[in-house]
């Protein structure tokens, strides 16, 4: 019973410091960045993710090409004989 009595106090005051901070311009603030983080992307966000994710498939495409480009020369230089196989 004594433990239960100490553990009065201590929530009715945390509790209260709790919500005195939830009304706070932090607590305000804190919740609007939850409330963001869950409600997904804003439009400039979304936007800028897209040009992220266009640009990456422009760099894939231009490796791609030098993959090709180097493979190519590769097998030209294997036919020619300057290249041995691979062991």
């Amino acid at each position: 019973m004594g433990f239960f009595a100490l553990l009065i106090p201590i929530v009715s005051v945390g509790g209260f410091f709790a919500w005195m901070i939830a009304l706070s311009p932090i607590g305000k603030a804190y919740a609007e960045k939850i409330r963001g983080q869950a409600g997904g992307l804003s439009e400039e966000g979304a936007q800028q993710a897209l040009q992220a994710i266009e640009d990456l498939r422009q760099e894939v495409a231009e490796l791609s090409e030098r993959v090709d480009f180097t493979e190519r020369m590769l097998a030209q230089a294997r036919e020619r004989g300057a290249i041995e196989p691979p062991r």
